[in-house]
């Protein structure tokens, strides 16, 4: 019997695939596409997850492979840009990369951590009972203890376990396309007074922008337009000329496509021994926040799901994927709306809404506000005790975890210097560390393998140790 079964080899299955495998799991990642999607369906991320992979020591490898990262400079929120580059502390990171060489190499990670990948294998159907879960692929059946449904918006794996999806799917479509570009295109949009962003005109808008050397973004929204879900090269550049009135210069497509926007929350995240996670747990109907959520649920399930494994904690530590996780993905469900009713209101009221807006978000407290709700960092898990439960920010308490959290391992931070005498020990999994600060947040720090502080000060941190890690810390007079 395996470990765990992960139904898609996405971003967020294979980031939940490392996770289990760095905390001492054995999970298979299943896949029904023979090969990677070649698709950049994103361009990059933008949140928490940004400091995950620091935690991991993952960033500075991904970074390799895109234009930037750091602090974003800017960021829309709708189609009002958010500007943040005066705001000298900024919590909202970006990463620009495109998706299939995020996939290329999360997978290049998993093989590295050993994870087997299964390609070309599709899921027929699934059950479960007391001991495990069992999953059809066809041509036989494989079982392992828990499964996890990586496998998007119309994921099977949600559907057999009885998981409603509520929510609504936008009745218009939206074209979107990745095209060859070269500077001639560019000066061309320039010349037909297109900035880059959403240009909007009576029948629809139309966007055009670059975060990619030689690739044009482009998408058209087009009241009353084309409603399946295939689009030709000649599909949207029609779709473009009605919209504008013209012509525009696009050069061979590098992939095109049709969606409909869909809000929608599972509504539950847990079914006995079957999660969800990502685009099966969540859909937002306006971008930016997709992949950083998804991501982000899987580390925070990877380490419960080993430790749970290992015997090391009780089932119930399974249940507070769900109450940490979906008030997430209700939070950002509630913004993602916000954004798509302030890009979709039309006209002059419309007009009038995103002038006020842009004026708003000029001063610093309301971007400030919205970066830190598109970043997560302002999200707070009930561990037990104030002000536990936030991510850990501050660079020299995460310089010092840094090499436990590399490992996917929780840490208790002595931060007395040791005068607290050889009170706590370490275990197999868990790591103490004694350093001294001046004026330290509290004596101690107990930090979970997702990087949230899951204990503040040294009373009741042995109890805390216990209830979230399986470990016995050591107490000997201090």
């Amino acid at each position: 019997m395996e470990d765990v079964l992960i139904v898609g080899a996405g971003p967020v299955g294979l980031m939940l695939a490392c996770e289990l495998s760095l905390a001492g799991a054995r999970p298979v990642v299943l896949d029904k596409r023979p090969e990677p999607s070649e698709l950049p369906k994103a361009n990059g991320l933008a949140g928490q997850i940004v400091d995950l992979l620091d935690h991991r020591g993952l960033l500075e490898r991904f970074a390799e492979a895109g234009p930037f990262v750091g602090r974003a400079p800017g960021f829309p929120f709708g189609s009002v840009p958010l500007w943040l580059g005066g705001i000298e502390d900024s919590p909202l990171r970006l990463l620009l990369i495109q998706q299939p060489r995020l996939e290329r190499l999360l997978a290049e990670r998993a093989r590295e951590l050993g994870v087997e990948v299964r390609r070309g294998c599709e899921v027929r159907s699934l059950s479960q009972d007391e001991e495990g879960v069992t999953l059809d692929v066809g041509d036989g059946r494989i079982r392992a203890r828990y499964a996890v449904g990586c496998d998007g918006a119309g994921s099977l794996v949600r559907e057999q376990a009885g998981i409603a999806f509520l929510g609504t799917t936008d009745e218009e479509r939206m074209l979107i396309g990745h095209f060859k570009a070269d500077m001639k295109v560019f000066e061309s949009l320039e010349e037909a007074g297109l900035e880059p962003g959403w240009t909007r005109r009576p029948n629809g808008r139309v966007l055009f922008n670059s975060l990619h050397e030689g690739v044009l973004v482009a998408a058209v929204r087009e009241r009353g337009g084309v409603t399946g879900d295939t689009v030709t090269p000649e599909d949207f550049r029609a779709a473009v000329r009605r919209v504008l009135g013209a012509d525009m210069p696009l050069d061979e497509p590098i992939w095109l496509s049709s969606t409909a926007a869909q809000a929608r929350l599972a509504e539950r995240y847990r079914a006995g021994r079957v999660f969800l996670a990502g685009d099966a747990a969540h859909l937002f109907p306006a971008g930016g926040s997709a992949l950083n959520v998804g991501m982000t649920d899987a580390v925070n399930l990877g380490w419960k799901l080993a430790a749970r494994l290992r015997g090391r904690v009780p089932d119930a530590l399974l249940d507070t994927y769900e109450s940490e996780r979906r008030p997430v993905g209700e939070r950002t469900l509630m913004q993602t709306r916000a954004q798509a009713a302030i890009d979709g209101a039309e006209g002059e009221d419309g007009a009038a809404l995103r002038d006020l807006l842009a004026e708003v978000f000029a001063f610093e407290q309301p971007a400030r506000h919205l970066a830190t709700l598109l970043h997560d960092s302002g999200i707070r898990y009930d561990t037990g005790t104030e002000p536990a439960g936030r991510f850990l920010t501050d660079p020299g308490l995460a310089e010092l975890a840094r090499g436990a959290l590399c490992e996917g391992r929780p840490v208790l931070l002595d931060l007395t210097g040791g005068t607290l005498g050889e009170r706590w020990a370490g275990d197999d999994w868990m790591e103490v560390i004694r350093a001294r600060r001046d004026d330290p947040p509290a004596d101690a720090l107990l930090i979970r393998p997702d990087g949230y502080v899951a204990w503040w000060g040294a009373d009741g941190i042995e109890e805390a140790a216990e209830r979230w890690f399986g470990a016995t810390v050591t107490a000997s007079p201090a």
